[in-house]
Protein backbone atom coordinates (compact mmCIF):
# COMPACT_ATOMS: atom_id res chain seq x y z
CA UNK A 1 0.00 0.00 0.00
CA UNK A 2 1.56 3.13 -0.91
CA UNK A 3 1.61 6.17 1.53
CA UNK A 4 0.73 8.80 -1.31
CA UNK A 5 -2.50 6.91 -2.17
CA UNK A 6 -5.43 8.68 -2.85
CA UNK A 7 -8.43 9.10 -0.89
CA UNK A 8 -11.77 7.07 -2.22
CA UNK A 9 -13.97 9.58 -3.93
CA UNK A 10 -16.57 11.56 -1.65
CA UNK A 11 -20.00 10.79 -2.59
CA UNK A 12 -22.60 12.88 -2.46
CA UNK A 13 -26.22 12.30 -0.55
CA UNK A 14 -29.18 13.61 1.04
CA UNK A 15 -29.35 12.15 3.63
CA UNK A 16 -31.99 11.87 6.64
CA UNK A 17 -30.85 12.81 10.34
CA UNK A 18 -32.19 10.00 12.18
CA UNK A 19 -30.45 9.77 15.71
CA UNK A 20 -27.49 12.02 17.63
CA UNK A 21 -26.22 11.35 21.11
CA UNK A 22 -24.07 13.95 22.87
CA UNK A 23 -21.31 12.48 25.80
CA UNK A 24 -20.84 15.76 27.57
CA UNK A 25 -16.56 16.20 28.89
CA UNK A 26 -16.74 15.14 32.81
CA UNK A 27 -14.13 18.16 33.51
CA UNK A 28 -15.37 20.99 31.34
CA UNK A 29 -11.96 23.11 32.27
CA UNK A 30 -10.43 22.65 28.76
CA UNK A 31 -11.84 19.05 28.38
CA UNK A 32 -13.16 17.45 25.31
CA UNK A 33 -17.17 16.66 24.36
CA UNK A 34 -18.02 13.76 21.69
CA UNK A 35 -21.09 14.56 19.51
CA UNK A 36 -21.98 11.12 17.29
CA UNK A 37 -24.74 11.17 14.46
CA UNK A 38 -26.53 8.69 12.46
CA UNK A 39 -27.55 9.29 8.93
CA UNK A 40 -29.97 6.92 6.33
CA UNK A 41 -28.04 7.86 3.00
CA UNK A 42 -30.27 5.54 0.74
CA UNK A 43 -29.47 2.48 1.91
CA UNK A 44 -26.97 2.80 3.90
CA UNK A 45 -26.69 4.27 7.64
CA UNK A 46 -23.60 6.10 8.18
CA UNK A 47 -22.19 7.26 11.30
CA UNK A 48 -19.76 10.12 12.24
CA UNK A 49 -18.70 12.41 15.33
CA UNK A 50 -17.22 15.17 16.26
CA UNK A 51 -15.30 15.78 18.80
CA UNK A 52 -15.00 19.47 20.65
CA UNK A 53 -12.59 21.08 23.21
CA UNK A 54 -14.64 22.60 25.49
CA UNK A 55 -14.10 25.22 28.26
CA UNK A 56 -16.86 25.77 30.92
CA UNK A 57 -16.75 24.49 34.77
CA UNK A 58 -20.04 25.09 35.79
CA UNK A 59 -22.46 24.34 32.94
CA UNK A 60 -21.34 21.35 31.00
CA UNK A 61 -24.18 21.79 28.09
CA UNK A 62 -22.08 25.63 27.32
CA UNK A 63 -18.73 25.88 25.91
CA UNK A 64 -16.86 29.40 26.20
CA UNK A 65 -14.15 28.66 23.82
CA UNK A 66 -16.63 28.76 20.81
CA UNK A 67 -16.53 32.80 21.27
CA UNK A 68 -13.17 33.09 20.06
CA UNK A 69 -13.22 29.64 17.62
CA UNK A 70 -16.13 28.85 16.55
CA UNK A 71 -14.94 25.98 14.05
CA UNK A 72 -15.63 24.10 17.72
CA UNK A 73 -19.25 24.57 17.90
CA UNK A 74 -20.65 21.42 17.81
CA UNK A 75 -23.00 20.81 14.65
CA UNK A 76 -26.56 21.51 14.44
CA UNK A 77 -28.98 19.82 12.15
CA UNK A 78 -30.72 22.76 10.30
CA UNK A 79 -33.03 20.34 9.22
CA UNK A 80 -34.35 16.91 8.77
CA UNK A 81 -32.71 15.81 5.52
CA UNK A 82 -29.32 17.60 5.23
CA UNK A 83 -26.94 16.86 2.07
CA UNK A 84 -24.11 15.17 2.81
CA UNK A 85 -20.92 14.14 1.32
CA UNK A 86 -18.88 11.03 2.87
CA UNK A 87 -16.00 8.71 2.12
CA UNK A 88 -14.62 5.41 3.89
CA UNK A 89 -13.60 7.89 6.63
CA UNK A 90 -15.27 11.12 6.83
CA UNK A 91 -18.76 12.65 6.84
CA UNK A 92 -19.03 16.35 5.39
CA UNK A 93 -21.94 18.19 6.61
CA UNK A 94 -23.16 22.04 5.87
CA UNK A 95 -23.45 24.42 8.81
CA UNK A 96 -26.61 26.13 9.28
CA UNK A 97 -26.23 29.60 8.00
CA UNK A 98 -25.75 32.21 10.55
CA UNK A 99 -28.52 34.47 11.69
CA UNK A 100 -28.46 37.83 10.58
CA UNK A 101 -26.88 40.57 13.31
CA UNK A 102 -25.74 43.61 13.43
CA UNK A 103 -23.90 46.15 15.14
CA UNK A 104 -20.27 46.08 17.38
CA UNK A 105 -21.02 42.78 18.64
CA UNK A 106 -21.79 41.30 15.40
CA UNK A 107 -18.66 42.75 13.74
CA UNK A 108 -16.70 41.38 16.96
CA UNK A 109 -18.04 37.92 16.34
CA UNK A 110 -17.41 37.82 12.12
CA UNK A 111 -13.82 39.07 12.87
CA UNK A 112 -13.59 36.40 15.66
CA UNK A 113 -15.12 33.57 13.26
CA UNK A 114 -12.63 34.63 10.65
CA UNK A 115 -9.73 34.61 12.93
CA UNK A 116 -10.45 31.26 14.43
CA UNK A 117 -11.19 29.43 10.96
CA UNK A 118 -14.66 28.66 12.23
CA UNK A 119 -15.96 30.68 9.07
CA UNK A 120 -15.97 27.05 6.89
CA UNK A 121 -19.12 26.46 5.73
CA UNK A 122 -18.91 22.47 6.49
CA UNK A 123 -18.13 20.55 9.46
CA UNK A 124 -16.08 17.29 8.88
CA UNK A 125 -17.17 14.07 11.03
CA UNK A 126 -14.95 11.50 11.57
CA UNK A 127 -16.99 7.73 10.56
CA UNK A 128 -17.15 5.36 13.41
CA UNK A 129 -18.69 1.88 13.78
CA UNK A 130 -20.36 2.80 17.35
CA UNK A 131 -23.83 2.29 17.33
CA UNK A 132 -24.92 0.95 20.73
CA UNK A 133 -25.36 4.86 22.58
CA UNK A 134 -28.53 5.76 19.64
CA UNK A 135 -32.22 4.90 20.82
CA UNK A 136 -33.19 4.37 16.99
CA UNK A 137 -32.90 1.07 15.63
CA UNK A 138 -31.94 1.24 12.08
CA UNK A 139 -28.92 3.12 13.93
CA UNK A 140 -27.97 0.53 16.59
CA UNK A 141 -28.55 -2.23 13.39
CA UNK A 142 -26.39 -0.60 10.63
CA UNK A 143 -29.23 -1.10 7.99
Amino acid sequence: MCAFAADSPRQQASAQVLDHAEFLCDNCFLGASDYYYCFAAGDKILIGFQKAPVLDWRDKSKNHLTGAHPGWERWRAPAATVPIRYDARHIWVDRAPDPPASGFGAHFRAFAKWFGRGHGKQVRLTQSATRDMFRNARCRAGK
